[in-house]
C-alpha cells in the first residue's frame, strides 16, 4: 500500500472511519451515528466527499451495510469459502477509480454477512487468530464463523441481540427488563438454563418468577439476557475446552466469554478494531495490480 487510505466500517446505525498510513497503522479515527439509516436517499457520495474533506483526499475502501440493498450500492455477495484475495479481487469500484466497496459473503446454508467478513479474515491475516479457528462476533446479529487454512468456510447468524431488544421494548416482559445486565449470578443462571433448551418456555417464566417472588425483578434482565446468550452459545455444541475467538467490545465480550466457559469452551477476546484494520489493509493490498 502506497500513501494513506481511508477505511470506513459503515453499518446500519453507526459508522467508524479510519485513516491509515502506508504501513497500515491508524493515524486517526472517527465514530458517529451516521449509519446508513441516517443518510438521506442519494446522500452517500456527499458523505464520502465530506469525509475526504476532513481526513484528506485519499483512496477510500468501504465495508458493511453500505454495500447492501439499503445502502449506497447493492454489491453482490461472494460465496463461501472465501479469503482475503477473493475479497480484494471482487471489490466494487466506483466510477472515480479511487473508491471501492467490499462485497459481503453468503453461506451455502442461506446466511449472509456484510462487514463481519473483514474482521474475521483480518483477524487471520493480522495473526490475531490461527488460520483454522472458530470465531464469534456478538452483537445485534451474532455471527459464528469458521475459518480453515485462512479462508472463511461457513458461518451462522443468531438474532440474539435483536430478540433481547424486542423483548425489552415490545413484549409481555418489557416492564420486567429494566435492570442492568452484568456477569452476575442471575446472568449465569440464565446461561445454564439457556444451554438446556426450551427457550420460549423459560422466557415466559421470567415474568412469572418476578410475580411469584422467586427472583427479584431487578435481576430479570440479567437472567433473560443469560437465557438468550446461553441458547445462542449452546447452538454451537462446543467440545470440551474448544477455543472460541471473540471479536467483541469489552462488555458484550465478557458476557459471551462467561457463557462460553459455562458451556465448556475456552474464550479468547480479540480486538475487533485491530481485526478490521488488518482486514481492510490486506484486502486493499490484494486489490492492487
Amino acid at each position: 500500500m502506497t500513501g494513506n487510505l481511508i477505511a470506513i466500517d459503515w453499518g446500519t446505525t453507526n459508522r467508524r472511519v479510519y485513516l491509515l498510513d502506508a504501513a497500515g497503522q491508524v493515524c486517526r479515527t472517527e465514530r458517529n451515528g451516521m449509519g446508513l439509516l441516517a443518510v438521506p436517499a442519494g446522500g452517500f457520495a456527499e458523505e464520502v466527499a465530506a469525509i475526504r474533506a476532513r481526513f484528506g483526499d485519499w483512496p477510500v475502501i468501504l465495508a458493511g451495510m453500505v454495500g447492501s440493498a439499503r445502502g449506497w450500492i447493492n454489491v453482490p455477495y461472494l460465496d463461501c469459502p472465501a479469503g482475503i484475495a477473493d475479497l480484494g479481487a471482487a471489490l466494487h469500484w466506483l466510477d472515480d477509480g479511487r473508491t471501492a466497496i467490499v462485497p459481503g459473503l453468503a453461506d451455502p446454508a442461506g446466511d449472509v454477512m456484510r462487514g463481519e467478513e473483514v474482521q474475521v479474515l483480518g483477524a487471520v491475516a493480522g495473526g490475531l487468530v490461527p488460520d483454522t479457528a472458530l470465531l464469534c462476533q456478538p452483537g445485534t446479529h451474532c455471527k459464528w464463523a469458521r475459518v480453515a487454512d485462512g479462508r472463511l468456510t461457513t458461518f451462522a447468524t443468531a438474532m440474539t441481540g435483536e430478540v433481547f431488544a424486542l423483548l425489552k421494548a415490545h413484549s409481555l416482559l418489557a416492564d420486567f427488563l429494566g435492570g442492568d445486565v452484568t456477569d452476575d449470578a442471575a446472568f449465569r443462571e440464565g446461561v445454564r438454563d439457556g444451554l438446556s433448551g426450551r427457550l420460549t418456555t423459560l422466557l415466559f417464566r421470567v415474568r412469572a418468577a418476578a410475580l411469584l417472588g422467586r427472583r427479584p425483578i431487578e435481576q430479570s434482565a440479567a437472567y433473560a439476557s443469560g437465557l438468550l446468550i446461553g441458547h445462542d452459545v449452546g447452538g454451537e455444541d462446543l467440545a470440551d475446552g474448544q477455543v472460541v475467538h471473540l471479536l467483541a467490545d469489552p462488555q458484550l465480550g465478557a458476557l459471551y466469554a462467561s457463557a462460553i466457559r459455562l458451556a465448556g469452551g475456552t474464550p479468547i477476546i480479540i480486538d475487533s478494531h485491530a481485526a478490521f484494520v488488518a482486514g481492510v489493509t490486506h484486502i486493499w493490498k490484494a486489490s492492487q495490480p
